[in-house]
C-alpha cells in the first residue's frame, strides 16, 4: 500500500513508546550518520549500561530526558521503499493527555503501547478513548515488554482478551495486536525467534501495508476560509474541497442562508479548471452576487443545516473546571463564535466506561455537553461530515484552549426528540431528574434514558424529583410543538400554532408549570416568549414559570 500515512504512538508512562519508534527508524536505516553517532555516544551517559537508548531520538527537550518520560509531541518524518510516514509521539502521562490529543487530532493510525507485565490501564483506556473521539479507526496495540515477561504466550493471550473487551466497549473498527520488546526489536521491524508462537506481521510491515481508508462522506461541500476581491471585477471565495467533487454549471446552496447560486469558475491556484475534487484547495467564482463570508459553506447533495444548539463530546484541557453557565469561544468548521455552556448530559468514567451524572467536569475528564451558540451555525455531526463536526472551545479570558471535541447531535436532529409524530417532532425534557450534590454544592440534572413518545404511548408520570397528574398539556417552545397527554398517555401531537388552551395543567418542555389559567394568558405567554427571540431569559421564566409545582429537588451524595 503507497502513499503517506499519518500515524501516532501513545499509551501509559513508560510504556515504551517513543523506543519503538527509535527503534524502528534505527533498525530500518532510516537515520543519517550524524544522527546515529550522536545517539550511540550519548546512550553511553545513560541508564542501560551504555547500550543504545533509543528513546533519545524522540525525546529532545531537556525536561524529558531528565525525567525519563516524553512531555511534548515529537514529530518525525521518515520514508521506506513502501511509503511515507509522519509519526508523532505523544506523550502517556496523565498531565500531558492535552499534547497527546493534539497529536491524536491529525492521525489516521494510532499505535497504543502496553506493558506486558501490567496490562490494559487507565491510561490506556483514556488514550483510546481520545483516539476514537478524534476519529482514528485503525488501531494497533502493541503489547510491549515481552522479555519482561518471559516472551509468555499465555501472558500476550491474557492481555489480548482485555484490548478485545476494550475493543468492543468502544466500538472499534479496526485493531491489530503484535507482541513486540522494543528495547530488544523483536517484532518492531524484523521478526526474531523468540516468539515463534506469534505468526503476524512485525510493526513496520503493518504500517507499510496498513489500508486506512476513510469514511466516504455524503454530497460536496466547501467552509468558506475567505472571499477574494484582487479588483473591482472579480469575486472569489475561498477554501479546500472536504468532500464530493465540484464542476462549473453546478448549482450550490449557500449555507446558513439557504440562497443558491451556479458555479461560474473554479481556479486552482491560478489555473482556470473545470472541475474539482475533495483536498483540494480551490478559488469559486457564482453566477450571481451571493450574501457570503468566512464561516459559510458551499453544499450540495450534502444534507447539511444551521443549528444553534449542539450536543458535543469534549475532553476538557484546562486547569480551571467545566462549569455549566460559561460562555467560551466556539471553533467550529472556519466559524468562531460564542457559546453557552448550558448543560452537561454526563461525563464518561474512563475505567469502566460507565456515564456518571456531573455538574463540573476537570482536566483530562470526556463529558457529553449541550451549548447554545449566538446564532445558527452550519454543523454536523462528526461521524457524517469530519470537518463541520470537529470544534474547540477557546477560554475568552485568557484565551487558552479549553477543550476539544466532536458533535454528536444538534437541535434539528430526529433522534434527539422525545414527542415525534410525523413531521413534529419535540425535544421534551419532562422526565430529566433534579439533585443536588453534596459535593459540588451545585445542582445537576440526570437524564433518562432515550426514549421516543407518540400518540397512544404511555409516559412515566412520576420519577423520584417528578410526578405530573394524569392530564395535562406539555408547550415545548423550542421546537413549536405541543403535546396532550390524557390518562397517563400521549394523545394527540400538535403544531404550537395549533394548540388551545382548554384549562388542564400546562407545563413547559422542562416540566416547569406554566402559570396560565386562561387562552388570553396563554397568547400573552406567547407573545413574551416571542420578544425573547427563543433565547435564554430569566425574566420570561421568572414572570410564566414556577419550578416546585411538579418538580422537586433531592440532594444526591454521589455527583463531583
Amino acid at each position: 500500500m503507497s502513499g503517506l500515512l499519518k500515524f501516532i504512538t501513545c499509551g501509559s508512562v513508560d510504556d515504551g513508546k517513543s523506543t519503538l519508534i527509535g527503534h524502528l527508524l534505527y533498525d530500518a536505516k532510516l537515520l543519517y550518520a550524524d544522527q546515529k553517532k550522536a545517539l550511540e555516544l550519548e546512550s553511553k551517559i545513560g541508564s542501560r549500561g551504555g547500550a543504545i537508548d533509543y528513546s533519545l531520538l524522540l525525546d529532545g527537550l531537556m525536561a524529558e530526558r531528565e525525567q525519563g518520560i516524553t512531555i511534548d509531541v515529537a514529530y518525525r518524518y521518515f520514508s521506506t521503499n513502501a511509503r511515507s510516514f509522519i509519526v508523532a509521539d505523544t506523550p502517556g502521562h496523565e498531565e500531558y493527555t492535552r499534547n497527546m490529543a493534539v497529536g491524536a487530532s491529525f492521525a489516521e493510525l494510532a499505535i497504543i503501547l502496553l506493558d506486558a507485565t501490567k496490562g490494559v490501564l487507565v491510561q490506556t483506556r483514556r488514550h483510546a478513548r481520545i483516539c476514537a473521539l478524534m476519529g482514528i479507526r485503525y488501531f494497533i496495540f502493541a503489547v510491549n515488554k515481552m522479555d519482561l515477561a518471559a516472551y509468555s504466550e499465555s501472558r500476550f493471550c491474557e492481555i489480548t482478551a482485555q484490548i478485545e473487551a476494550l475493543r468492543d466497549e468502544l466500538k472499534l473498527a479496526h485493531i491489530s495486536i503484535i507482541p513486540v520488546s522494543a528495547t530488544e526489536g523483536d517484532n518492531v521491524t524484523e521478526k526474531h525467534d523468540k516468539m515463534p508462537w506469534y505468526k503476524g506481521p512485525t510493526v513496520l510491515s503493518y504500517l507499510e501495508q496498513a489500508d486506512v481508508e476513510e469514511t466516504k462522506e455524503p454530497g460536496f461541500y466547501l467552509p468558506v476560509q475567505r472571499v477574494c476581491r484582487p479588483n473591482h471585477t472579480f469575486r472569489g471565495f475561498q477554501g479546500q474541497i472536504e468532500s464530493g467533487t465540484l464542476s462549473v454549471g453546478d448549482t450550490l446552496t449557500v449555507w446558513p442562508s439557504g440562497e443558491e447560486a451556479k458555479v461560474k469558475s473554479i481556479l486552482i491556484g491560478m489555473e482556470d479548471c473545470g472541475s474539482a475534487g475533495r483536498g483540494q484547495p480551490v478559488t469559486v467564482q457564482m453566477d450571481r452576487e451571493v450574501d457570503v463570508s468566512r464561516g459559510c459553506v458551499f453544499a450540495k447533495d450534502a444534507d447539511i443545516h444551521a443549528s444553534q444548539h449542539i450536543t458535543a463530546s469534549l475532553l476538557w484541557m484546562d486547569d480551571d473546571e467545566l462549569r455549566i453557565g460559561k460562555e467560551y469561544m466556539v471553533k467550529l468548521g472556519t466559524r468562531e463564535i460564542v457559546g453557552l455552556l448550558t448543560e452537561i448530559q454526563y461525563k464518561v468514567d474512563v475505567n469502566t466506561g460507565a456515564f456518571r451524572p456531573a455538574s463540573k467536569v476537570t482536566k483530562n475528564e470526556i463529558a457529553l455537553c449541550t451549548l447554545y451558540l449566538q446564532e445558527p451555525v452550519v454543523t454536523d455531526a462528526f461521524s457524517r461530515h469530519r470537518t463541520l463536526g470537529e470544534l474547540i472551545l477557546i477560554d475568552r479570558i485568557t484565551h487558552m484552549t479549553a477543550a476539544c471535541g466532536v458533535v454528536t447531535d444538534m437541535g434539528n436532529v430526529g433522534s434527539a426528540h422525545t414527542f415525534v409524530y410525523g413531521n413534529l417532532k419535540g425535544r421534551g425534557d419532562v422526565f430529566e431528574e433534579y439533585f443536588y450534590g453534596m459535593e459540588s454544592l451545585n445542582i445537576t440534572k440526570q437524564k433518562a434514558g432515550q426514549h421516543v413518545y407518540s400518540p397512544g404511548d404511555a409516559i412515566p408520570l412520576s420519577g423520584k424529583t417528578y410526578r405530573y397528574p394524569s392530564d395535562f398539556d406539555i408547550i415545548i417552545l423550542r421546537d413549536a410543538v405541543a403535546v396532550a397527554v390524557r390518562g397517563g398517555k400521549v394523545e394527540r401531537i400538535v403544531a404550537l400554532d395549533a394548540y388551545r388552551y382548554d384549562g388542564r395543567p400546562v407545563v413547559n418542555g422542562r416540566g416547569f408549570a406554566v402559570q396560565i389559567s386562561s387562552q388570553d394568558e396563554y397568547d400573552a405567554f406567547i407573545k413574551d416568549y416571542k420578544q425573547t427571540q427563543g433565547k435564554p431569559d430569566a425574566e420570561l421564566f421568572d414572570k410564566w414559570m414556577k419550578f416546585e409545582t411538579y418538580r422537586d429537588i433531592k440532594f444526591h451524595d454521589d455527583f463531583e
